[in-house]
């Protein structure tokens, strides 16, 4: 009886808050904008209108006052009646995407009245431009960066989808309706649950709950486990049909690796992490796969869960402020550790605590990657990855460590032998490559070849399709 009265007013609450929102936009702007319709896709609010250019000028003024009034992230789409054919599209697209930026497919999303524009030097096109494609087609265009090297990866994932636009605008959908309903209970307290990695090395996973919502921090696998590889799932206080999101901090499997069996048990919620994050935790989940059924082990989860997942997810940007439960906003911050780590930023109800989650980080400038992020306003609770973290956890500098390996390749390569490097493909690998690289610009080491496996490359042509990712020196 209890539950059916939470349903009743769960309802409730998400036909109030879609009328309050829309009473708002209307009231917020002129009458000539020719708004066709409002509607949720994900935590952003989707205006469609016959003129996108009232919203957009002047710096986009109108749709900052829509956003303020509402408090809620705003994106405005052209009214499907007026857009323009896709070829009529291609014809402006080709005309105003400038040569140097290296234009090579464009696709259209029907549904989302989206434009996706893959080019080689995204920084080649201006704000203008697209502007201008979307003013006088009414397409909404996205550049995206194709890959320099071929990726199967990239490439497997945006057609994924392309194929799942209907499943996955269904789910944004549902997913904005759930993430701005009205409260139903005060949020007034907080529990913290660790389902892993407390004094142990692996399996990831930190359960936020208050009264409205249960937030998963990582899932992730032991790798040495022994029948204890999971999370601890079956704890009372943890239940997959009461989880309202899951937040993912970085692709190595320790914090990503038991993501897959949420699904496989039922989970159809968000997963929010970074781009980078989900292209690598893609690679890495694959591998595990492959490598249990080649070990002719039973693997945890199959491949349709990993496409689930995908298909969940839901990718944010470095300080980028978003909703994702009722009284819970979220905010990555880069984290030092691998391409597209991050740490989490959790503000819970109107200033009532604020949780700091690392995953694993570094606080020192590397080849590879800019420092973490240290410069919180308010953090009332940390969880902090301790790995490495004792008084006798003393690792060398970049540089030292640099030095020693310069030292063993030329005294390998003096005594005409062969350097076998075994590494983690992802993070790590790319560190000693440029290493290696930096050593043979400044004549420490001879002009060797270097012979890389399958999956380092795979690795390192995702490094390559998100090179904001990487250090900017």
């Amino acid at each position: 009886m209890a539950k059916s009265l939470f349903q009743v007013k769960f309802l409730e609450s998400i036909v109030a808050v879609a009328r309050e929102i829309r009473e708002a936009i209307f009231s917020t702007v002129p009458r000539d904008t020719e708004i066709t319709k409002v509607d949720f896709e994900g935590p952003k609010v989707a205006i469609y209108t016959r003129r996108p250019q009232v919203f957009l000028e002047n710096d986009g003024e109108l749709v900052k006052k829509i956003a303020k009034t509402i408090k809620k992230r705003v994106i405005i789409r052209g009214d499907p009646e007026k857009r323009k054919s896709e070829k009529e599209t291609e014809e402006v697209i080709e005309k105003l995407i400038p040569e140097e930026a290296g234009l090579k497919n464009v696709y259209f999303n029907d549904i989302t009245g989206e434009v996706e524009i893959e080019v080689l030097f995204p920084e080649k096109v201006t704000q203008d431009a697209l502007n201008a494609i979307f003013f006088d087609t009414l397409w909404t265009p996205r550049v995206l960066r194709r890959p320099p090297v071929h990726s199967r990866t990239v490439k497997e994932i945006r057609d994924l989808y392309r194929a799942s636009k209907q499943e996955r605008i269904d789910f944004l959908k549902k997913l904005g309706y759930k993430v701005y309903r009205k409260p139903i209970f005060p949020t007034q307290m907080v529990r913290i649950v660790s389902l892993g990695a407390a004094r142990e090395v692996g399996r990831s996973a930190i359960l936020v709950q208050t009264p409205e919502a249960n937030i998963l921090m990582d899932a992730g696998l032991k790798p040495t486990g022994n029948g204890d590889e999971l999370p601890l799932f079956d704890l009372p206080e943890f239940d997959v049909d009461d989880l309202d999101a899951v937040v993912i901090t970085h692709a190595h499997l320790d914090h990503i690796g038991a993501l897959p069996v949420l699904f496989k048990h039922g989970y159809k919620g968000p997963v929010y992490m970074t781009e980078p994050t989900l292209h690598l935790a893609k690679l890495l989940l694959e591998d595990y796969v492959k490598v249990s059924e080649r070990e002719g082990k039973d693997p945890l989860y199959s491949m349709r869960d990993v496409n689930s997942f995908i298909l969940n997810t839901y990718t944010l940007t470095y300080g980028e402020v978003t909703d994702i439960a009722p009284e819970i906003r979220l905010t990555f911050y880069r984290a030092g550790h691998i391409l597209g780590s991050a740490m989490i930023h959790l503000h819970i109800g109107d200033g009532l605590i604020n949780i700091v989650y690392t995953g694993d980080v570094k606080y020192a400038r590397t080849m590879l990657l800019d420092p973490a992020y240290n410069k919180f306003p308010r953090a009332e609770v940390l969880i902090i990855e301790s790995t490495y973290g004792s008084k006798t956890d003393i690792l060398p500098s970049e540089d030292d460590a640099k030095l020693e390996l310069g030292k063993i390749v030329l005294e390998t390569a003096q005594r005409n032998g062969i350097v076998l490097i075994p590494v983690l493909a992802v993070g790590r690998a790319q560190e000693v490559l440029l290493a290696l690289l930096d050593l043979m610009k400044k004549q420490a080491i001879p002009q060797l070849p270097i012979f890389i496996e399958g999956m380092i490359d795979e690795v390192s042509a995702v490094h390559m399709t998100f090179p904001e990712y990487l250090s900017a020196t």
